[in-house]
């Protein structure tokens, strides 16, 4: 994040993350873990602030369950928060493929593309964000910061013979 005034991913609604952390602080590996588990130990790393722990947790339960909108919200998460934009982006858009109603995502997606230097495609997902969850005074104050889009300046005109 650029500044202390900016909103993380993690500042937002999670609407696909409706359990309690559970108490289990377990720091072991177990290659047999389910991908439910994964997502539980990623999930308690993310609430710890273990960003890049929590990423590789949670790239296991990726690849054990691919394209489960809980695992890939909570890697994208994950991603934003240990600075990893690109990949952050990569996993809220393919969240977005699986559902593209979900406002978080959007609002995810468009802060990801503002770390990225993208502000135009940034826009485009708060835009989505605020039009989906209107409500939401964070994902409203996330694109109030983006500022106004840049003006364009129509093309001179072509002399006339």
């Amino acid at each position: 994040m650029s500044g202390m005034d900016e909103r993380s991913p993690d500042d937002g609604p999670r609407p696909h993350d409706d359990r309690a952390a559970p108490d289990d602080d377990r720091s072991g590996t177990d290659d047999h873990e389910s991908a439910y588990e994964l997502l539980q130990r990623g999930q308690d790393l993310l609430l710890q602030r273990h960003f890049a722990q929590a990423a590789t947790v949670l790239e296991r339960a990726d690849r054990a369950e691919p394209g489960k909108a809980s695992i890939l919200e909570a890697l994208g998460r994950a991603y934003y928060n240990s600075g990893q934009h690109e990949r952050s982006r990569a996993a809220f858009s393919d969240l977005l493929e699986l559902d593209p109603s979900a406002h978080y995502a959007h609002f995810a997606l468009g802060q990801s593309l503002k770390q990225l230097g993208r502000r135009e495609g940034a826009r485009t997902h708060l835009k989505l964000a605020v039009a989906l969850s209107p409500d939401s005074t964070i994902y409203a104050g996330a694109l109030a910061r983006l500022g106004p889009p840049p003006k364009r300046t129509p093309p001179p005109a072509k002399p006339t013979d």
